[in-house]
């Protein structure tokens, strides 16, 4: 397993080793050994799990104290664009965001700890999203800020245009980023 580091402080990038061959593959998708030798000790709570078409994207959302979520990412089927922005009110890179292809055939993971806001848009048909979380879902500690903000000036996709995006309503009258008080 390669665990690298983002342009982000404490985003990090999991490549697994995958080990293939005419059976199909095996790997493994999350070692606490691994993370703890980089001095990352987490402990998930829940797993979770979605299933979505194509142009779905959901958020960009995060989840406040005392309730705060780290997420570790992956695809199981599919792909998605995956994005990660930086809601850490002291952190240097406050705003920026990274945004990483996590597909079935990639096996790319993405940990995000507390403090990111988070989405992904789908990229192909029938894709299976799934998440380990430090925290459970908890409704009031929601909070968000609008996919397509103008400061943040995510490039969500080339592949499929914009006015074939398909959101919740409660993701389509999310606050812009300036508008946001971050509890982070």
């Amino acid at each position: 397993m390669t665990i690298s580091e983002t342009p982000i402080p404490d985003l990090l990038l999991i490549e697994p080793k995958v080990w293939a061959d005419n059976r199909g593959y095996f790997y493994e998708s999350y070692s606490a050994k691994a993370f703890a030798e980089l001095g990352v000790d987490i402990n998930f709570v829940q797993d979770n799990q979605s299933f979505s078409q194509k142009g779905i994207l959901r958020g960009l959302h995060a989840q406040k104290a005392p309730f705060a979520q780290g997420k570790l990412v992956r695809v199981i089927q599919g792909s998605v664009l995956d994005v990660a922005v930086d809601a850490r009110k002291d952190s240097p890179t406050f705003g920026q965001h990274y945004s990483v292809v996590l597909s079935g055939e990639n096996h790319k993971q993405l940990w995000l700890p507390a403090g990111f806001l988070h989405g992904f848009l789908t990229l192909e048909d029938n894709t299976i999203f799934t998440y380990k979380v430090t925290q459970y879902y908890d409704k009031a500690s929601e909070v968000g800020v609008i996919w397509n903000d103008a400061d943040l000036n995510i490039n969500w996709s080339e592949a499929i245009a914009e006015t074939d995006f398909i959101l919740s309503e409660k993701d389509l009258v999310l606050p812009a980023f300036n508008d946001f008080n971050s509890p982070f």
